[in-house]
């Protein structure tokens, strides 16, 4: 009896089959179903390519105009769709492309057979040529996934610059061992941070093996009937299919202990996170165990929800359980009799209670009031400090001054008057609810969760780390933490891991490809945030050096304006210019302001110039229309993206640092959102 055939959709052709109407997407749908089926079918006309480099390159037939290209192999049972269009276009593009295995790392790899691309880039250097890759050695760059028609031109690339040059031509694990070379990396550090195994014996002409391989999934996925029909319903949704190699590992890897993942706006962090959880619940916890997602804000917590419930069956969901931190501490608190109302922004009775806690301090110290109030946001709250001998020993770090024990020792009360007047308020600052309930989970383990998946971990403080490492009782995959300290927007929580008794020695990795925004926002972007130390989440320093986008585009637009009517005004014209060159082809747009107050002014502007206008509010979670303008906070657009975005900003408060920085920020995340084309507006 003979084996099924394994049948295998290519990313490229679900790249194209999304741009095509959506008519012909079910036509190729109906047709993809029966092929998938029986890839034998005599039916199934298999014609050969003249012009095509690769033999097993065929063309087969779906109606009169349109064509598929299949890669079907001359030995064994494995059919691959690579590509769908017009019939002329179809056999172009079978042309110049091959498929093949790379001996080094056994990863199946669309391979380029033309390379006038590498000349031209080559002709166009007048300086005295480098040749950064010329010392490698074809092991080398084969287990950087270079393929090895491409060897030799790699190796005589002139310069550094020439790498963008040949981007789109090499499969995403090349170019990236590549840049990371050039950024300093060793190629022995890049394979160890991969797990890339260079002494496998690896047979080329094994097309059904090659495709269990991580590299090869991030580009092929291999689909059986419900699978198939799934996936080709939303080609654009390939997150759902297609994770960056070092993802998948990621996701799918035991770790003996809790692990922290690392990444810049757009390196696919969430998406990870979301497959991480999947991939537990699926294979890791028992039925009466649970995966908890978790993070910073409700907004997110939403937005997460509603995309597990596209990647996962709903055996896997119920399995694990989405929600911010501050609503799972609100329930499990009240589940435990705790009688307090948790303090968040300091306002109504617990404004009262610091008013009359200032009252106490001791004037003599001359010290204003926001000192007071720093103090107690950046030292007594994070670090959990509730006595007076406690405040004596508490590090200060970027706190200015050294404070002497006499001074500590009068400026306490304050403190302490605080606590007591929300104690008989019935009221508990957050910080102190986090380590309350670390405190309940200790001396009665809850034994719910076998695994903790954190995203946006930058925005949590050291006491909301505590209480994760409370709310787990085992090591083995028991904490995965992702985050990017670039996008701390909430500046009063900073939280260094090894600190909070999270151990993450052997297990930090770092995404570095950014695969939302072009080079030119990112490269935008991140000099917003010229001149500011970015930690990793832990005790060191996270160098953006190494970030890179794969897309490339037009410069973000950048004014400077003298009124918020004005920077609306530029807002409209920007937005009507993009309407104009799109023509038909609509694209997402989303305009970003600081506050609620002037997205809703920006919206009602929009309106009243005949535009249709949507808000991003706390509930929201779609965000995929094309034919509304969205209108959104900074903080909100956090997690999301659109094909275009309006940033709109007040100017910068340089004369208080603190409120520059957070400010930065949150340009940053702003610019971030947008995919294709940014605009930043000044005002």
């Amino acid at each position: 009896m003979s084996l099924q055939p394994k049948v295998a959709l290519a990313q490229e052709f679900l790249a194209n089959l999304a741009k095509l109407p959506s008519a012909i997407q079910n036509k190729i749908l109906k047709w993809a179903i029966k092929f998938q089926a029986d890839p034998r079918s005599p039916g199934i006309n298999y014609e050969n390519i003249n012009a095509a480099r690769d033999s097993n390159m065929k063309s087969v037939r779906i109606d009169q105009d349109w064509r598929g290209i299949v890669f079907k192999p001359a030995n064994g049972d494995v059919y691959v769709l690579l590509y769908v269009a017009h019939h002329d276009e179809a056999y172009r593009w079978a042309e110049n492309k091959k498929l093949a295995i790379n001996p080094i790392t056994g990863a199946m790899q669309i391979v380029f057979t033309e390379q006038i691309v590498v000349k031209e880039t080559v002709s166009k250097s007048f300086s005295e040529p480098t040749r950064p890759f010329s010392k490698l050695t074809d092991k080398e760059l084969l287990s950087l996934g270079v393929p090895e028609d491409w060897i030799t031109n790699v190796s005589e690339l002139p310069d550094d610059t020439s790498l963008d040059g040949i981007q789109p031509y090499l499969p995403i694990e090349a170019y990236e061992g590549l840049f990371l070379y050039l950024a300093g990396d060793s190629v022995t550090q890049i394979l160890m941070a991969r797990e890339t195994r260079v002494d496998q014996v690896i047979d080329t002409q094994d097309f059904s093996k090659a495709l269990d391989s991580a590299e090869s999934q991030a580009r092929f996925v291999v689909v059986d009937d419900e699978a198939l029909e799934a996936i080709m319903n939303a080609p654009l949704a390939q997150w759902r299919v297609f994770l960056h190699p070092t993802q998948r590992k990621l996701a799918n890897k035991n770790f003996n202990g809790p692990a922290r993942v690392l990444g810049g706006a757009g390196t696919g962090k969430t998406v990870l996170a979301m497959h991480r959880a999947k991939w537990l619940a699926e294979n890791k916890i028992l039925d009466d165990e649970r995966v908890l997602f978790t993070t910073f804000t409700k907004n997110l917590a939403l937005d997460i929800e509603q995309n597990l419930k596209s990647l996962c069956s709903s055996d896997t969901l119920k399995k694990i359980e989405v929600t911010n931190l501050d609503a799972w501490v609100h329930n499990f608190l009240r589940g435990r009799s705790y009688g307090n109302t948790i303090v968040y922004n300091r306002s109504g009775d617990a404004k009262l209670a610091w008013e009359m806690a200032l009252a106490a301090k001791d004037q003599s110290l001359d010290l204003p009031d926001s000192f007071y109030e720093s103090e107690l946001e950046q030292v007594v709250l994070p670090q959990g400090i509730s006595t007076l001998d406690e405040y004596r020993l508490a590090k200060r770090v970027g706190r200015g001054g050294v404070l002497k024990r006499a001074v500590r020792d009068s400026i306490w009360p304050v403190f302490e008057e605080y606590r007591h007047q929300l104690s008989i308020r019935k009221l508990k600052e957050v910080d102190d609810a986090y380590r309350d309930a670390a405190t309940l989970l200790r001396e009665k383990p809850f034994g719910k969760y076998s695994a903790i998946v954190i995203d946006e971990t930058q925005d949590f403080g050291p006491q909301a780390i505590r209480l994760l490492r409370a709310m787990i009782n085992t090591e083995e995959n028991s904490l995965f933490f992702v985050g990017d300290g670039h996008q701390r927007i909430y500046s009063r929580n900073k939280a260094a891991l090894s600190q909070c008794g999270v151990d993450i020695r052997g297990r930090a990795r770092k995404l570095y490809i950014n695969y939302r925004t072009t080079d030119e926002i990112r490269k935008l972007a991140l000099s917003m945030l010229e001149g500011i130390e970015i930690d990793d989440l832990d005790e060191g320093i996270d160098e953006g050096v190494r970030y890179k986008s794969l897309s490339h585009g037009p410069a973000p637009k950048v004014e400077e304006v003298a009124s918020l009517e004005v920077a609306f005004a530029k807002a409209v014209s920007a937005t009507q210019e993009w309407q104009n060159i799109d023509g038909i082809e609509k694209r997402s747009l989303c305009i970003v302001a600081p506050t609620k107050v002037i997205r809703d002014q920006a919206s009602n502007y929009f309106k009243t110039k005949g535009f249709a206008v949507d808000t991003v509010e706390a509930t929201k979670a779609d965000t995929t229309s094309v034919d509304s303008v969205f209108f959104s906070t900074m903080h909100r657009a956090k997690g999301l993206e659109f094909d275009r975005v309006i940033v709109i900003s007040n100017k910068l408060v340089e004369s208080d640092a603190k409120q520059s920085i957070d400010q930065r920020r949150l340009i940053y995340v702003a610019l971030t959102r947008a995919k294709r084309e940014a605009c930043l507006i000044v005002c």
